[in-house]
């Protein structure tokens, strides 16, 4: 492993618990039930450093919730979310990126450009960006997310 790379593990392992608490659920229906569960073993699993079956288990979670509520849910953009930052530790920057975008794509929709959870999905596409030599991009995102941030003060 690069000194790079052994860097950005550490760092996503430092903002894993953070970044693994975007769930937001729709209360008392046993599919919330069902992804909650599933959401919290993965969530678990990954602080353990049981990666491929935390992936395994967001995969899931995920699948849940698209059945669930569709495929622009919150709970869908958690699990997305969720299933990057994963991958994300793991070095699987490819598998990564689209479920970043796609997150941000969902939360964007629902929460509007300049929510909270925009920023942290901005966030986290940018450090992917940055572990792929793509500082430019990294920086523009991070620039959009520290407005975002200046807004809600």
């Amino acid at each position: 492993m690069m000194i790079h790379e052994a860097r950005m593990r550490r760092l996503m392992l430092a903002l894993l618990p953070l970044l693994l608490a975007l769930g937001t659920g729709v209360s008392g229906c046993k599919q919330d039930t069902d992804w909650k569960t599933l959401d919290a073993e993965a969530r678990s699993l990954c602080k353990q450093g049981q990666y491929d079956r935390a992936i395994e288990t967001a995969k899931k979670a995920l699948e849940v919730a698209e059945k669930a509520w569709g495929p622009d849910h919150l709970d869908v953009a958690a699990s997305l979310n969720n299933l990057a930052m994963m991958y994300m530790i793991q070095g699987q920057y490819a598998q990564a990126e689209p479920l970043y975008k796609r997150s941000l794509a969902i939360w964007e929709k629902a929460l509007g450009p300049d929510h909270p959870l925009v920023a942290d999905s901005l966030e986290n596409l940018a450090a992917l960006y940055k572990a792929t030599n793509r500082p430019e991009e990294a920086e523009a995102l991070k620039k959009r997310a520290a407005a975002i941030r200046a807004i809600k003060r």
